[in-house]
């Protein structure tokens, strides 16, 4: 079974057997029940173009009581990807990407689009739509791909991050950014990934346990970056590289 895989479907143009596939044996997702008492879904319907991703001027990277939902509240986990209006930084790489919300496939597993080659989608990152919104107290996870054949990916030099190096999240509504510092980053065999401590740190306990995200034990807003690693073998590479980060004080 796999945890994030290709999709087999057309959402996102012409898919490729490439190398970037995330892959992760193990666990698969089960949709997380409705809340009993979910009130009426705040609707949040994002713009069809957004803002291009730009750096962010350290003095305008300010934490927000609660971050606002970045899709509308009545959109289907099972979707296909739609646009989010948040842009990932990671100042130490030089990297600035624009973000896809994401679900699950009809296999249960994290969606991972690809195209052909010139897709942009192979500079984009992938926000799970089943984990936190950034800078909630809670794990959010964003994913990306190492790279294809057309060159590489927007994770292609995630194994450089070390601990200490920041990661801002970015609101392109309010220019609002959440500052994360990178804990650990740590590379694992599929096997190793399947596990389900290693499940929880990537996902947090509510995904895993086919539940919404739940509150973070310290209080913290939690980040995990995904993306492929290690030599590719027939469908996929054999180690993913994963980088936990937590808010900054």
């Amino acid at each position: 079974m796999t945890l994030l895989a290709r999709r087999a479907s057309s959402r996102v143009g012409r898919r490729l057997a490439f190398t970037s596939a995330l892959v992760l044996t193990g666990f698969t997702l089960a949709e997380p029940e409705p809340p009993r008492d979910p009130g009426p879904p705040a609707v949040v319907t994002p713009p069809t173009t957004l803002p291009a991703a730009r750096a962010v001027p350290p003095e305008q990277v300010t934490a927000a009581a609660e971050p606002l939902p970045l899709v509308d509240g009545a959109l289907d986990l099972r979707a296909g990807p739609v646009p989010v209006p948040i842009s990932l930084h990671l100042p130490s790489l030089g990297i600035e990407a624009a973000v896809l919300g994401v679900g699950l496939t009809d296999g249960d597993v994290m969606d991972a689009p690809q195209g052909g080659l010139d897709d942009p989608v192979w500079g984009q990152a992938f926000w799970y739509r089943g984990s936190a919104v950034p800078g909630a107290a809670s794990t959010a996870l964003i994913a990306g791909h190492v790279g294809s054949r057309g060159g590489p990916g927007v994770f292609a030099r995630l194994d450089e991050l070390a601990p200490g190096d920041p990661i801002i999240v970015e609101d392109l509504r309010t220019g609002v950014g959440t500052r994360y510092v990178v804990a650990e980053s740590a590379e694992y065999t599929l096997e190793e990934a399947a596990r389900p401590e290693v499940m929880t740190r990537i996902y947090g306990a509510g995904p895993v346990a086919g539940q919404w995200p739940e509150p973070s034990a310290d209080g913290l807003a939690h980040l995990t970056l995904v993306t492929c690693a290690g030599t590719f073998r027939g469908e996929t590479h054999d180690h993913r590289r994963v980088v936990s980060a937590v808010e900054a004080p």
